[in-house]
Parts: structure tokens; sequence; C-alpha cells
């Protein structure tokens, strides 16, 4: 099966392409997850190879949200990526991009599903996104427990045939 390697300077790029036009963390964050769950149902990958933790208020991208902490001032981040350079959090809970995406590392199909995710979840309050995340990939887990990639396979559309496809 697939284990994706999270790539985290494409996963900064990710979150700077969100927050242009979702700057509250909390919508960013769950954009980002609905275009992740597309993109695999779509072709079969994450965009950013990042795992989802199933947090109280809904799955999390756990090293973007890595990221986040760490430009916040509340984290450590491993991976040495322009975090600070690249956005600021002027509060706790805004994302303030300092720069335009590098979109060469964003493909066609990851920016197509980014922007549906932003067009159909962007505008969303705090409550319909929480209720909208509460999937069957976030029930599969245990609270503050990573989401099993099996999960999340299985919670999209056909999901059981594209794990045995990733599984052969």
């Amino acid at each position: 099966m697939m284990h994706p390697k999270f790539n985290p300077h494409k996963a900064l790029e990710v979150l700077l392409y969100v927050a242009r036009r979702c700057p509250d963390m909390y919508t960013a964050l769950k954009v980002v997850y609905f275009a992740d769950r597309q993109h695999l149902a779509r072709y079969g990958r994450l965009i950013a190879g990042d795992s989802y933790v199933a947090m109280s208020h809904g799955p999390v991208p756990s090293g973007i949200y890595d990221i986040v902490k760490y430009v916040r001032g509340d984290g450590a981040f491993a991976v040495e990526v322009p975090a600070r350079e690249t956005f600021t959090m002027p509060d706790r809970e805004t994302i303030s991009p300092l720069r335009e995406p590098n979109l060469d590392l964003l493909s066609e199909s990851e920016q197509e599903c980014l922007e549906e995710s932003i067009r159909r979840y962007g505008g969303k309050g705090f409550g319909e996104l929480r209720d909208l995340s509460h999937d069957a990939a976030f029930v599969a887990a245990d609270r503050n427990d990573l989401i099993p990639m099996e999960a999340l396979v299985k919670s999209v559309p056909d999901g059981e045939v594209l794990w045995d496809y990733l599984n052969q």
C-alpha cells in the first residue's frame, strides 16, 4: 500500500495557495483536507503526502499544522522550510502570506482540486466545516490519533476499488 512521503516544501506552497483566499487557519486546514480527499479520489494520491490527525474539531493535516504552529511560535518543525519568511500569523488564527505560492511545485491536478475545495468549502462557517469533516475517515480514528490511510482511502467515492488498486 502507498505510504505517502510528506513533502514539506510542497505543503508550504499548498498552505500559501489556500491562505490567499482562506486566511482563517481552521478554514484553510479544512480546505486542504477536502482538496486532498478530492485529489485522492481522482488521482490516487495525496497532494503533499500529509497524514491526518483526528482532532476534536475534525481531521487536521499533521505536517501543515506543524508548520503553522512553528510560525505561530508554539511548536517546533524539524524540516528546514522557510516558513517564517513565507507567512506570518498576526493573531493565533489568521495566516497572512508574505508571497504568492510557487505554482511550479503544484501540478495542474493539485491546483484544480485546491480551487474546487476553496470554492466549495472556503465560505463555510466553523460549525458546518466541523460537521462536514466528521466523515467516515474521521470516525475510524481515535481522537488525537492518526487517521489510518485505509480509512481515508475508503472514505472517498469508489474507495474500496481504489484501496484494492493501491495495494496491488
